[in-house]
């Protein structure tokens, strides 16, 4: 039994019995108690492997992959709690590729930075690039992924633009920093490896809904 198998066999153990007394149960049977006549003698007699019906496994062992086990299970649950995508039933192209890159934005895998343009509850129209990773941390995404709100920039995102009041914010973030002078049009320096991601403006003078994402690795 190779490596890989041997601890497929601990966990099948392990997710079977709740503890290592009740594994230890299962492996004497109704002769041994007879002969022994000692109910701990016949524990002692399987730990050592001179009974049982099955794999020899040492309490240490047991309670060791049992714990490794039930921290995985908590794991999984917690990063399953904590990616509000998760169950839901997206339609919307633009959530679909939010819910994709959530994991990876949440655990620094990656950096996402997503330009929206669009107009808000006032009629008005705004458009500006925004931090994903960011917004994730600071606010719960519950509301867009559940469609309930819409997402918007803010003036508090990398950049906003009121294309009525003619209102422009630009601000840095704890991800990118904003070069806001560049003749060619915005630059956000990503801030763990310095690169320059370079959003051309061009083009995106539509007035429908327009959605972009640039992803640079963390």
């Amino acid at each position: 039994m190779d490596q890989d198998e041997g601890l497929a066999s601990v966990d099948n153990i392990v997710t079977q019995f709740n503890t290592y007394e009740d594994f230890l149960d299962s492996q004497i049977t109704t002769v041994d108690l007879y002969y022994l006549e000692d109910e701990s003698l016949a524990h002692q007699l399987v730990e050592l492997g001179y009974r049982g019906t099955g794999e020899i496994l040492k309490r240490e062992d047991f309670e060791a992959r049992k714990a490794a086990v039930e921290i995985a299970r908590l794991a999984e649950r917690t990063q399953k709690k904590t990616l509000t995508s998760a169950g839901k039933d997206l339609q919307d192209n633009f959530l679909k590729a939010l819910a994709v890159r959530e994991e990876d934005n949440r655990n620094g895998k990656v950096s996402s930075v997503i330009f929206i343009r669009d107009k808000n509850s006032y009629g008005q129209e705004v458009s500006g690039y925004i931090d994903y990773a960011d917004r994730l941390k600071t606010e719960d995404f519950e509301v867009y992924f559940s469609g309930k709100r819409r997402l918007f920039p803010r003036p508090t995102d990398l950049s906003f633009y009121n294309w009525d009041s003619r209102v422009a914010v630009c601000n840095s973030s704890p991800n990118y920093q904003v070069i806001d002078d560049n003749p060619d049009g915005l630059l956000f320096k990503y801030k763990k490896d310095r690169k320059i991601l370079n959003v051309d403006p061009k083009g995106l003078h539509k007035k429908e809904r327009k959605y972009r994402a640039y992803a640079t690795s963390g």
